[in-house]
């Protein structure tokens, strides 16, 4: 049965009928229609924002930490390019979103109108792909069509734009979701000749190691627990990029650390040693791969991706499987069977030593408190609750990631590929909300936090309990660091000058300020914080010249990295000089 509906009751109907729970969005003139539909609407819960990069960013938490896809609602023009970082973000770190823009009437398209952009072409490069819907009754298809790309294969980004007048335009709208052919089918599964050939290079691997990143995590819960299974198999030790944290965890023995630029020795040295790497669902980032001709120079390379386009693009690999993590990893623990893993322990031995450099030491100072102890206190203190961590980015980030143990998938959210300052904040509030009773804090740095910060205002009128915790170095801390190793300590521009105060404002908001300048003090402010049932805003302050190591400088080795060994009083001695 079909009856006559607006453009905007349409696609008010294929979001209920896509099971969305929240829209992240901010009103403007080209998207009213849309917005009165939803006046009364009690099926669908608008989340007002106070900026568009807010609503995009909220969107990524909320899909990250529950698997579900996030939606966006945003105006035309300034609204939906301010929306576009979100956008890009999610693009580049593989998160389903739909994005839902207004647009100038289509008799208006290309005059120049009125917040007229040209919202296609400008999205055309870091969406997945993208739509301008001329008739209503292509709407209902769109939209349908818009969720199953975004949540099938590598996740991404979609945009709908949608012109004033197709809103408010009639069409015939069925009960039963539109039919429109299947245009898009990912490969999921792997021939059954690539997976033997994957167990026959396992069996025999001397030194192997299983190098996961953030497909893991996007692949769903059951990747996590068959990467889990494949390990007791083989008995590969593990390690993984900043995206795919928690989808082997930090507890485990053969866990070794996040890799990278700022990885572990051990992890950075098995990846350089290995025989044979298995890369699931990571893309070899130019963060973990370092210098290309060095990486990992002597190992069989296998590369399982559901993308197509990764595999081959930055390292040649000798066995590409084209397929779903869980569906490869299934097939893989399927036919291993009862075999029996190799003797490993020579290899074990070999990272065991690698591990005496306790990579992630530093310095244990009297004075201002270290950053990394703030953080290994607040992992101390809450980590029996199974949080969920958003983080700006930055040097924070990096120690977040490296002193935060996540032993679980969906409770680490950063922003990786693109390295969106003013992230964590909005991301927070979409987790939080995704994940109503849990435990969500944004560890942030003092310049990122002010990126997005009018978002304690959505926090506030929705009472959203989430906790910003703030290591206040009163630096652009990376940005003070690369100067400090690569520009001869010329801290162009990297002071974090005229700062808020970050306690009064918390109490402008509505929130819980609370300031930490004495270490003495730390355990009971993170207690005070944790038991707070609103908002809290810390105000960590922390030693100004503290850096972020382990460190692979630009264009270096992974057998070349920087520890807090190779410094000697606070600046780099000769031989790690060369090095940079």
């Amino acid at each position: 049965m079909s009856e006559e509906r607006s453009g905007a009751a349409i696609l008010v109907e294929c979001l209920v009928r896509q099971g969305v729970e929240f829209v992240f969005g901010y009103p403007g003139g080209a998207v009213l229609p849309i917005y009165d539909e939803l006046f009364g609407d009690h099926r669908l819960r608008h989340i007002l924002v106070r900026h568009e990069a807010g609503a995009a960013h909220a969107a990524e938490g909320y899909a990250r930490s529950t698997g579900k896809p996030g939606v966006v609602l945003v105006t035309s023009g300034p609204g939906a390019t301010n929306a576009i970082t979100g956008i890009a973000d999610a693009f580049m770190d593989s998160i389903p979103l739909v994005v839902i823009t207004g647009q100038v009437a289509t008799n208006l398209i290309g005059t120049d109108a009125f917040q007229e952009a040209d919202t296609i072409g400008l999205t055309r490069h870091c969406t997945k792909h993208n739509y301008l819907v001329k008739d209503p009754a292509e709407l209902a298809a769109t939209i349908d069509e818009a969720f199953e790309i975004a949540t099938t294969g590598r996740p991404g980004p979609v945009l709908v734009d949608i012109p004033k007048n197709v809103q408010v335009a009639t069409a015939p709208m069925s009960d039963v979701p539109a039919q429109r052919p299947q245009r898009y089918r990912p490969r999921t599964t792997a021939a059954a000749e690539e997976i033997a050939e994957a167990i026959a290079l396992l069996e025999k691997a001397e030194r192997p190691i299983f190098y996961t990143g953030g497909g893991v995590i996007n692949s769903g819960p059951r990747a996590s627990e068959l990467l889990r299974e494949l390990q007791t198999l083989t008995g590969a030790p593990v390690t993984s990029t900043l995206m795919g944290l928690g989808a082997f965890p930090a507890d485990h023995p053969e866990w070794l650390g996040m890799l990278g630029m700022h990885g572990t020795f051990e992890a950075n040295m098995a990846m350089n040693q290995c025989d044979l790497m298995v890369n699931i669902g990571a893309r070899f980032d130019d963060r973990v791969t370092g210098r290309l001709d060095a990486f990992s120079p002597d190992s069989t390379k296998i590369h399982i991706d559901i993308d197509r386009a990764s595999i081959n693009k930055v390292v040649p690999v000798d066995l590409p499987i084209v397929g779903d993590c869980a569906t490869v990893l299934e097939q893989l623990v399927e036919v291993w069977g009862n075999r029996q893993p190799r003797d490993l322990s020579a290899w074990k031995a070999q990272i065991d030593d690698w591990r005496t450099r306790d990579s992630l030491a530093y310095p244990q100072r009297k004075g201002p408190i270290m950053p990394q102890l703030a953080v290994e206190r607040l992992f101390a203190l809450t980590h029996e609750r199974d949080p969920i961590i958003t983080t700006e980015v930055g040097q924070h980030q990096m120690w977040a990631a490296q002193y935060f143990g996540f032993v679980k998938p969906n409770r680490w959210l950063t922003s990786g590929g693109l390295g969106t300052m003013g992230y964590g904040m909005p991301a927070a509030i979409g987790a939080q909300l995704g994940n109503p009773g849990k435990l969500v804090i944004d560890i942030a740095g003092e310049a990122s936090i002010q990126m997005n910060i009018q978002e304690m205002g959505t926090a506030s009128q929705f009472r959203l309990p989430i906790k910003v915790f703030i290591l206040n170095n009163e630096y652009m801390g990376m940005v003070r660091q690369w100067q400090e190793l690569t520009y001869e300590s010329r801290y162009s521009n990297s002071y974090s000058d005229s700062l808020p105060d970050f306690v009064a404002l918390a109490e402008a908001y509505g929130w819980k300020g609370i300031r930490i300048e004495d270490q003495a003090d730390l355990d009971a402010s993170i207690q005070a914080m944790i038991d707070h049932d609103g908002p809290v805003m810390v105000d960590c302050r922390v030693s100004q010249e503290a850096n972020c190591f382990p460190m692979i400088p630009s264009g270096a080795a992974h057998t070349e990295m920087l520890l807090y060994g190779d410094q000697v009083e606070g600046t780099m001695d000769d031989e790690a000089k060369a090095l940079v």
